[in-house]
């Protein structure tokens, strides 16, 4: 909403969002552990994958639908993770979870295709970049040791990444552009993403990830735009349509054909 609605620019979205969960979990961790020795338990493919993600993610929905956006993000997750997977050898991909994932992808592209328009293809690679490093994000933290400390570790060094972004696009401004305002609205939505649904969410997932094969944590992740447009029909009193009955049917019914044994 803070980008579609011009708010915020997408580079200050990004840096403020980064800025907002480092802050929160360094706080945390901090204050459990009374020291900043937690700050090595970052990687640089968890700092570069999560500063390049939210950046690419900021800027790809300043001109694609949210549906279309959402698709883009958690098909080519899929995609990275399957592949990952595959090249690592690190384990055996069934027929049964190809199908399976097939299935939930295609029940994702009913739920948030309709109304959308095609996409610019700058920002369509934005999107798929974002997605990318979503996937290398993900993958990266299948071998953390510890995971409350590498989430906050991660978001303080792509923080800075992310201020680094948003020095250079503010000193060097793309030509013909005017400069987005930076509302409190704006800020406010870039810090609560960044703290609640980023922050905490990313470290939650990162407790979650040693325990799940890569495969069925790329698929668990198709489950969310389903989860979230539930939340709507609960908490704002979105329509339930058939096209979203059978939409949700598909994802889970391919999640959990994937998983069957």
């Amino acid at each position: 909403m803070a980008l579609a609605d011009s708010l915020i620019s997408a580079e200050a979205y990004a840096a403020i969002r980064l800025g907002g969960g480092a802050l929160a979990l360094g706080m945390i961790v901090t204050l459990s552990r009374q020291s900043l020795g937690w700050l090595t338990n970052g990687t640089l493919v968890g700092a570069v994958s999560l500063a390049v993600y939210a950046i690419g993610f900021s800027y790809g929905y300043l001109r694609i639908d949210a549906g279309l956006g959402a698709l883009l993000l958690f098909g080519v997750v899929q995609v990275t993770m399957f592949a990952a997977a595959l090249a690592a050898r690190q384990e055996a991909i069934s027929v049964q979870r190809w199908i399976g994932t097939g299935i939930a992808l295609a029940g994702l592209a009913l739920l948030l295709l309709p109304g959308s328009v095609a996409p610019s293809p700058l920002f369509a690679a934005m999107m798929i970049t974002s997605a990318i490093a979503w996937g290398f994000y993900t993958l990266a933290g299948k071998n953390a040791t510890n995971p409350l400390a590498s989430t906050a570790a991660n978001f303080v060094y792509a923080a800075v990444a992310g201020v680094i972004a948003w020095w250079f696009v503010t000193l060097v401004p793309a030509a013909g552009s005017a400069p987005t305002p930076m509302t409190a609205a704006g800020i406010g939505l870039a810090l609560t993403s960044g703290i609640v649904t980023s922050g905490m969410g990313y470290a939650l997932w990162y407790l979650i990830l040693p325990q799940l094969r890569t495969t069925t944590a790329a698929l668990a992740q198709v489950t969310v735009p389903v989860i979230t447009a539930v939340g709507g029909v609960i908490l704002l009193g979105e329509t339930v349509t058939a096209t979203f009955i059978i939409a949700a049917a598909l994802v889970l019914a391919g999640v959990a054909f994937s998983l069957r044994r």
